[in-house]
């Protein structure tokens, strides 16, 4: 099949995302097909420092980082070919390495990582922000690097985002899954 041939309209699952094999790399929400756009130079400087970050930090601990194309199957019921959501995001963290098979992971993430760039905005504000909450992912990190700005949701008891202030140049972020880990934002945007 081709990208061309596919309905837009049409709700897809895991089972169908699984099978195809085109140029075009997307992603499932909700079962909505989302291509991935392309990414800048300032997004890859950003993410590949977050991502040697996190790599020095988990590498003795059992917790593992995952950057971009790693795909996430969040699912909405017990059974695989029910999974309707299949992201792909910039980076994340998963600390249960039972989540962890040879097609990505199975359920919900510990942090999220999402670098905004010209095109993806909408979809990682609004439509990832709800299948995040929905599925459980524990933080949300969202960073923008042409603003130099970064924003993150923390699932509360509640099950619903609670968001941090927005962090800029000069900040660190730290956090409780990560206990420990300090991402200075001086450092990560002077990277871009």
């Amino acid at each position: 099949m081709k990208f061309s041939e596919l309905d837009l309209c049409k709700n897809y699952f895991y089972h169908d995302y699984y099978r195809w094999d085109f140029d075009e790399r997307v992603e499932l929400i909700k079962g909505k097909v989302f291509v991935i756009n392309p990414v800048n130079t300032i997004h890859q400087r950003v993410s590949a420092c977050l991502s040697g970050q996190l790599y020095n930090y988990l590498k003795y601990s059992g917790i593992e980082a995952f950057a971009a194309p790693f795909d996430v199957r969040l699912q909405r019921k017990s059974n695989e070919k029910e999974i309707y959501t299949v992201v792909q995001p910039d980076i994340c963290v998963i600390c249960d390495p039972s989540k962890i098979d040879e097609k990505g992971c199975l359920g919900a993430l510990d942090i999220v990582v999402e670098i905004l760039s010209k095109g993806n905005n909408k979809k990682e504000l609004k439509n990832k922000y709800e299948v995040y909450e929905e599925a459980g992912v524990t933080e949300y990190w969202i960073i923008h690097p042409e603003e130099k700005t970064f924003l993150k949701y923390t699932l509360d008891n509640a099950g619903k985002y609670q968001p941090s202030h927005l962090l800029t140049l000069g900040d660190d972020v730290t956090n409780p899954v990560l206990s420990g880990f300090v991402l200075s934002l001086e450092d990560m945007f002077s990277e871009g």
